[in-house]
């Protein structure tokens, strides 16, 4: 669908939520990005939220193990999501935002399908639709999935909120002369193998001309900064 002026999508990476080095879901941390999601809010813009589940489980490195096979081991991890947006919705609710959760899988006790035009009508009525459980499918990510729902809700930008400010030629914290991008193609950015996002989302915004821009999320203010278009962290584009 054509991309809509005033709508954005958010990828939160579940260890938003946690403690740094540890699962779970902490309430400071949960509190802290409620905060930043209402100050986001009140720019006017319609935000969906992609969350992760790497607070909760980690479906790939389950799956390393062996003991379990990695389709099951997906669906772990989708079922983390679940958990996670319910705690964020609560948060979002608890400060004052209609917030609605929609799951790529079958969950009525606590979530509405994902169905395009619902969460599309949701935004136009101002509500924050948080999209948990990825793709519905094994094997693909929730970078995959923040791509392919920004391209279906004809956001008109992804971004992705990280730990760093940025995309950096070489990883900031073990090498302190890495240099920051500003702006990079897609093409740069796979060929280089920065790591932005995995291939297959990469190539779906690429397609799609989705531009994705890659911030820090820990700086307080930053989500509305982003939301709002204003020049910050790294920008990806066709």
């Amino acid at each position: 669908m054509p991309s809509s002026p005033n709508r954005v999508i958010v990828k939160l990476s579940g260890e938003s939520l946690s403690e740094p080095g540890q699962f779970g879901i902490c309430p400071d941390e949960l509190a802290f990005i409620a905060g930043e999601f209402v100050l986001a809010h009140s720019t006017g813009v319609q935000l969906a939220i992609v969350v992760g589940g790497g607070n909760i489980i980690r479906g790939a490195r389950l799956a390393a193990t062996g003991h379990i096979h990695q389709s099951t081991a997906d669906y772990m991890g989708m079922l983390g999501t679940v958990i996670n947006a319910l705690a964020l919705k609560e948060a979002l609710d608890a400060r004052g935002l209609d917030a609605r959760v929609q799951s790529a899988i079958n969950l009525p006790a606590v979530a509405e399908p994902f169905i395009r035009a619902r969460a599309v009508r949701h935004l136009e009525k101002g509500r924050i639709v948080i999209l948990a459980a990825g793709t519905g499918n094994p094997f693909f990510t929730t970078d995959t999935c923040a791509s392919l729902r920004g391209i279906e809700l004809g956001a008109k930008v992804l971004l992705k909120a990280t730990k760093v400010d940025g995309i950096y030629d070489s990883d900031p914290r073990t090498n302190p002369k890495a240099v920051r991008y500003q702006s990079l193609t897609f093409a740069e950015a796979t060929k280089q193998q920065l790591g932005v996002m995995d291939l297959t989302a990469m190539t779906m915004c690429m397609e799609h001309k989705l531009p994705v821009v890659v911030f820090d999320y820990k700086t307080p203010g930053n989500i509305a900064k982003a939301v709002a278009g204003e020049t910050i962290g790294t920008r990806v584009s066709a």
